[in-house]
């Protein structure tokens, strides 16, 4: 007998069930989270009913991680359950990840019984002002007050993840309202999510602007990962297309009209110059992907998005267009077929801009271009493309390896060193049968490295790339450049990683010589379960071109251009 037709007989279940029937209507296949007393009902319910694979973290920041991981590569819902307390605390950090990066995550957390609610009684997992502390981390934050409202309020919380801007939602539930006794709901259905509708005649006076327009550029954003096809229409047309690394695969990456994530190097700037209108879709235009506010982007400047505080932000706009991407840019397409005359030499500069952006590339990451080229060959199409933060992916990572669509490359937007491991676990998790490859640091590693059991625990087939290097390279380049050489607090203790994925289950290979580097990747790419290869730097050697962090313009460089 189903757990539906119990309770209309029985005409009563507890809020937790009654939540947890209510995320399986909303298409929620997999949670993340830690097992407390002040999350049990949810967690009982998840189990009892057996709709839902419950994946268990060692830790709340990583169970966050991997439900942000689930939802960008699933587009869908992410869900992570946390404890009260210290639990919402640890899960702070993965929070703001997934509110940088625009993640859907529905973050469900306990909370004390709610006699002592708020009241300092020195109650176990009580904190101070959670609920503040959690809109701060949070696109919105909602408290269950009454166990009548628990419906309401989720279906409220969901809506509120999925509407554009979108990002993370925290719930939190007292304990004695999760385990109280509800009527059982009639209607679980989600509430509608509103697309916001571009103005039409806004619309119609951009597409007259740019159907005079011949060397037209499309800079896209992760507001944009909606709007492929709509972009690959203006492709056709004789758009150019340029991205932001969270914008990357909305146009696959191996279609020449588009620039993938080469936004800043000298040569796309001076093609940039040759443009004759740029319309920015979905991207914030961050300060590491603009030189700090100082890329010379092509002029006028056009932009579509859904927040208007667009205007207020570095790039001001010459025309700002409020609307979802996708309805917008199809409007576009719709309004500009057959109207355009690209210039026939436009793609053809576009190609020659990316091609020296590559060589540049290349250049600086000698001796580690057959470990990009054994990446770009062993993932092929098929490749979810996940990223720590470290240098290898900051010079070669975030743009070198090709994408195929725009949920195929996950990585640690904020800049939050050690969220990548567990970001991989959550996409492996969502396409089981992709090839999921992570980029990770020596240092990134150890921050979460308990959730290597948890990878084996879900039985996830991924390959981590361990590039180890002993230290903070990027730290040490910066103290060279602007500390006179003094190199305070940058080495790290190395751990015997071989021990460690042996001691975790995990599968185990060196690479001292990236000549081999295709052939150990292939072999690690057809094992079932997770697999460590870890690329020994000190044998290897430095990279070409010292990588000190995001690229800045100074006058000096400036006046050179």
């Amino acid at each position: 007998m189903s757990q539906e037709v119990y309770h209309v007989m029985s005409d009563k279940a507890t809020v937790g069930e009654v939540v947890i029937a209510f995320l399986e209507k909303c298409g929620v296949e997999a949670a993340f989270g830690v097992i407390s007393i002040h999350n049990m009902p949810f967690l009982d319910a998840i189990g009892e009913r057996g709709k839902i694979r419950y994946v268990c973290a060692k830790g709340e920041a990583g169970a966050v991680n991997m439900a942000d991981a689930y939802a960008r590569v699933s587009q869908g819902l992410g869900v992570a359950v946390t404890s009260t307390g210290t639990a919402a605390g640890n899960a702070a950090g993965a929070l703001v990840e997934a509110q940088t990066a625009g993640t859907p995550v529905l973050h469900i957390t306990g909370q004390i019984d709610t006699p002592h609610l708020d009241k300092n009684h020195g109650f176990i997992h009580e904190a101070k002002d959670q609920l503040t502390m959690l809109k701060a981390v949070s696109k919105a934050a909602f408290r269950v007050r009454m166990p009548e409202e628990a419906l309401r309020v989720f279906k409220d919380a969901v809506r509120e993840a999925l509407t554009a801007p979108m990002g993370p939602v925290s719930v939190e539930v007292p304990i004695d309202i999760q385990q109280a006794e509800v009527i059982w709901p009639d209607d679980f259905s989600p509430l509608a999510v509103e697309l916001v509708e571009p103005n039409i005649t806004e619309l119609d006076a951009l597409a007259e602007t740019l159907a005079e327009c011949h060397r037209p550029l499309l800079w896209l954003g992760g507001g944009a990962r909606s709007a492929a096809k709509a972009v690959g229409r203006l492709a056709e047309m004789g758009f150019g297309v340029v991205t932001s690394v969270q914008g990357r695969g909305v146009l696959a990456e191996n279609h020449p009209a588009t620039l993938g994530a080469y936004n800043l190097y000298k040569p796309v700037e001076e093609f940039y110059g040759t443009c004759d209108a740029v319309v920015v879709a979905g991207s914030r235009l961050r300060s590491n992907e603009s030189l700090k506010y100082k890329l010379e982007l092509p002029t006028p400047h056009f932009q579509i998005d859904v927040d208007p505080d667009v205007a207020n932000r570095p790039y001001v706009p010459d025309r700002l267009l409020i609307g979802d991407c996708s309805l917008a840019l199809n409007g576009l397409a719709d309004r500009l077929d057959g109207r355009l005359s690209p210039d026939p030499e436009f793609i053809k500069d576009l190609k020659s801009a990316k091609a020296a952006a590559i060589r540049d590339l290349r250049e600086g990451i000698a001796p580690y271009e057959p470990l990009l080229d054994a990446v770009s060959e062993q993932g092929g199409s098929e490749l979810i493309w996940v990223r720590d933060v470290t240098i290898s992916n900051s010079t070669w990572g975030n743009r070198a390896v090709a994408l195929s669509g725009p949920m195929d490359g996950v990585h640690a937007l904020g800049g939050g060193i050690g969220q990548g491991m567990q970001m991989a676990i959550g996409a492996a998790i969502a396409a089981p049968d992709r090839r999921v490859i992570c980029l990770v640091g020596d240092g990134g590693l150890q921050v979460n490295i308990g959730e290597l059991t948890t990878a084996v625990q879900e039985n996830v087939n991924l390959v981590v790339i361990l590039m180890n290097s002993r230290d903070y390279e990027v730290i040490k380049n910066i103290q060279d450049a602007t500390y006179g050489g003094r190199r305070h607090y940058s080495d790290i203790y190395a751990p015997d990683f071989e021990a460690i994925a042996s001691g975790a289950g995990w599968s185990y290979q060196k690479l001292s010589d990236l000549g081999r580097a295709s052939t150990v990747l292939g072999s690690a790419v057809q094992t079932q379960g997770p697999t460590m290869i870890e690329v020994d730097m000190a044998a290897i050697g430095s990279y070409a071109r010292a990588f000190g962090g995001p690229p800045v313009r100074t006058a000096e460089m400036a006046r050179g251009r």
